[in-house]
């Protein structure tokens, strides 16, 4: 692909772009959201109307009465479970808090909820789902369960992401193209690697395992492998055909390191289109121009110091 020319930017220009990068990665949902609360934690936020929707025919009606809502509530056999027990799903209306609440299983009524947004395809969960598990925390950062992936936007659940900024002994910066087939921001600029921290996951194995599929390098093909910080996005998706129903919740924790000379990325799952190594003001003409998502381009600024 045709390198973009290389233009100086101003500081001021410089900066804008970064508070502009800021201001896209923290905005308020296009929808008003409710909490969603599993066994007296704060899990997520939902639109309401939506989950009423979701949950129509199972779960609890507008207009119902809490001496009729046993027959109401959304409950399920957990089968997997020796002693038989039940979670359920209660609206707001049955409480003074104003929240959704799930009591019992976290995981079984979360996957029962995200069955049914694929089968309606509520905010285009279909295109999204990908048969992965995700932790589900509470604030503190206690599990609480997991929940398909595909499903956590909607349920505007906390997500967790791995990057790795890889650079060069000269300073150059590895970045890869995403593959046109991707589901979020196809064929736009990323980090050298930037993954999902699935539930079976620590941080360290996300970021050896992402890094192979992404890049085909093992941890210790590179050197100089250091912590670089977290990122925090709160925001809608983006995704134009979700109906505003999404929202973006996400702790990015971000590496760097250096990959010696003659050491090439070479994708092994198909997520990548190609790899290329820019200077430092090829890089930042390509994030001034809007090339990269807006995920990388935090983590660039983060780890440029911008």
């Amino acid at each position: 692909a045709q390198r973009p020319m290389v233009m100086v930017t101003p500081p001021e220009m410089q900066a804008n772009w970064i508070a502009a990068q800021r201001a896209r990665g923290w905005q308020a949902p296009l929808r008003a959201r409710v909490a969603l609360w599993a066994n007296g934690q704060a899990i997520g936020s939902v639109v309401h109307d939506v989950m009423h929707d979701v949950i129509c025919g199972v779960g609890p009606k507008r207009g119902d009465s809490p001496g009729t809502q046993g027959s109401r509530i959304a409950t399920m056999p957990l089968s997997s479970s020796p002693s038989n027990s039940h979670f359920s799903i209660t609206p707001p209306e049955f409480g003074a808090d104003g929240a959704w609440h799930i009591q019992g299983d976290v995981t079984l009524a979360l996957n029962a909820l995200a069955d049914q947004m694929r089968q309606l395809n509520v905010g285009h969960v279909r295109h999204y789902w990908r048969g992965e598990q995700l932790a589900v925390t509470d604030a503190q950062g206690g599990r609480m369960g997991s929940v398909e992936r595909g499903a956590v936007r909607p349920l505007g659940i906390a997500t967790r992401a791995v990057h790795l900024v890889g650079s060069t002994p000269d300073g150059g910066t590895w970045v890869q193209q995403r593959s046109l087939a991707k589901a979020n921001d196809p064929g736009f600029w990323d980090t050298l690697m930037g993954g999902m921290v699935s539930a079976q996951d620590t941080l360290q194995t996300a970021l050896e395992r992402e890094t192979y599929e992404e890049a085909g390098l093992r941890l210790n093909q590179i050197s100089q492998l250091s912590y670089g910080g977290c990122v925090i996005l709160q925001r809608p998706t983006g995704e134009a055909d979700d109906d505003g129903i999404g929202y973006v919740v996400e702790a990015i924790d971000w590496y760097r390191c250096t990959l010696p000379h003659g050491l090439q990325p070479e994708n092994q799952d198909g997520e990548v289109a190609q790899f290329q190594l820019l200077n430092h003001d090829e890089l930042l003409a390509r994030l001034h121009a809007n090339q990269f998502t807006l995920e990388a381009a935090l983590v660039m600024a983060a780890a440029l110091a911008l």
